[in-house]
């Protein structure tokens, strides 16, 4: 039985008891100020979320410009969203579908890779992969 989250059953009666005091202390006009905020709020976290997805849709799904700047801005407990929007690009799901917890890997043109595990849509942890350096060193020819 999945874990139940308290942010679903919190946030929607939150909004009815600021609908419900607003009404208390302002009648009609308070529960219409109250409404009309709340829909505001909504309306702002909508757009916001369709920015970052029409932003992501202009590039190749997983890549990023720089692998080890991505490495170094993660933190743990951001949002799925959140990182969408640093790299401007959907990562490449690299678990099964609908499954928790997601891994999503994020590649620069360099061939370095970011590997991301989400966990109900919060960033558990990653870890950054570097392709082996090949030795530039002088080699003398073979005779």
């Amino acid at each position: 039985m999945p874990r139940m989250n308290l942010r679903k059953i919190l946030v929607p009666l939150g909004g009815l008891l600021i609908v419900g005091l607003a009404w208390r202390a302002y009648g009609w006009p308070g529960v219409a100020f109250a409404a009309g905020a709340i829909v505001m709020f909504l309306l702002m976290h909508f757009n916001r979320t369709m920015q970052v997805l029409k932003r992501a849709a202009n590039q190749p799904i997983g890549y990023v410009a720089s692998s080890v700047m991505l490495n170094a801005k993660l933190k743990p407990g951001v949002t799925l969203l959140h990182v969408i929007a640093m790299t401007r690009s959907l990562g490449e799901l690299h678990s099964p579908k609908d499954t928790q917890p997601e891994l999503y890997r994020w590649t620069d043109g360099g061939g370095s890779w970011v590997d991301a595990e989400f966990h109900d849509g919060k960033l558990r942890q990653w870890s950054l992969t570097r392709p082996e350096a090949e030795d530039s060193a002088y080699q003398p020819p073979v005779a």
